[in-house]
């Protein structure tokens, strides 16, 4: 194979959901870039979605335990061939040339030992207001071309294998900051990119409820498992904002617990945080409106509100668990050496 058309492994960790599986994999074989081998690592679902990716020409390799996607992953790589390995998630699928675009960028710019790509703004399968919301709101907040240097998600990213060799595979012992922390250690000796040529449309989650608990959960073992040098929330402004609207919920009693005279001005403390959050984070909400009108953006702007602060809350409780092991573990030190 010549080097301008090397063999690209697209590595798709998968459990169940067959039926967005099947859209990932008819993305994949739309690819405008002539040599693309495709493997599907069952993280033990229990769907017919292995079956499914075999039909399609997908090489498939299965995981012993249902480890989640970091591991499959690194097991998709062991099986991979390609000069290039393109990691990419079961239920997102990619625009015909993001494969291309990704080997003509690391082909010019073989200083780049990671490449990413972004999620456009429109959900794959799901139509709820739910989903809408969380498609608009990953695209800007997630994986925003604006900030090229600073995301890097596992979810749609090109790595070359000879640099995959280099650095390793991805931390198993990792959750939710398994890709910042890549990032970290591809950057000790190469540069990382985010690409908007690199494009896939993702299916979102249908209800609120599912994307607060996500965000509740993920925001919390990213607190746990956070380094120095990681920016909380991949963003400084955000997590203030968050931690505005946390303040906001204590403030709602200060109109009892302030003099009469200093009342008024209590009410005012509360509207005044969640004001300020929304300054914040004020490209979020414009964005939202200006893609999709007045209407929808009042929706948009109080989903993002219950987001943020549903995602500053599980990283509060994250913290606090952080802290309570680090106290143990100084005790049982203490203990054992005495």
């Amino acid at each position: 194979m010549s080097p301008e058309h090397p063999l690209v492994s697209v590595i798709i960790p998968s459990y169940n959901r067959s039926d967005v599986l099947r859209l990932c994999l008819d993305a994949v074989r739309a690819q405008t870039h002539p040599h693309v081998e495709v493997i599907v690592v069952d993280d033990c679902g229990t769907e017919d979605a292995a079956r499914v990716a075999a039909s399609m020409g997908a090489k498939v390799v299965r995981t012993t335990v249902n480890g989640g996607p970091t591991p499959a992953r690194n097991l998709g790589a062991e099986h991979a061939t390609g000069e290039i390995l393109f990691f990419l998630d079961a239920d997102i699928a990619l625009d015909p040339d993001a494969v291309a675009n990704a080997v003509r960028i690391l082909r010019d710019h073989p200083e780049i030992g990671a490449l990413g790509g972004v999620l456009l703004p429109e959900s794959l399968v799901s139509q709820s207001l739910a989903a809408q919301y969380r498609a608009l709101q990953m695209h800007r907040w997630w994986m925003p071309a604006h900030r090229p240097t600073l995301e890097l998600h596992a979810s749609v990213l090109a790595v070359p294998a000879k640099v995959f060799a280099e650095v390793g595979p991805f931390d198993p012992r990792l959750r939710e900051t398994v890709s910042s922390d890549y990032r970290v250690r591809v950057t000790r000796s190469y540069e990382v990119k985010l690409s908007d040529a690199i494009r896939g449309r993702k299916d979102h989650d249908p209800t609120v409820r599912t994307i607060l608990r996500k965000v509740f959960r993920r925001a919390r073992l990213s607190a746990l498992d956070w380094r120095e040098g990681e920016t909380p929330g991949d963003s400084v402004p955000r997590a203030i904002g968050g931690v505005l609207l946390l303040a906001a919920v204590p403030a709602l009693a200060l109109p009892r617990v302030l003099p009469e005279r200093a009342r008024r001005a209590g009410t005012l403390v509360p509207p005044a945080l969640v004001a300020a959050a929304m300054a914040l984070d004020a490209g979020t909400h414009r964005f939202a409106y200006q893609h999709r009108g007045a209407a929808f953006g009042l929706y948009f702007s109080g989903v993002h509100l219950a987001v943020t602060f549903t995602g500053a809350l599980g990283g509060a409780v994250g913290v606090t668990q952080r802290f309570a092991l680090s106290r143990l573990e100084k005790l049982a030190r203490l203990a054992a050496e005495d």
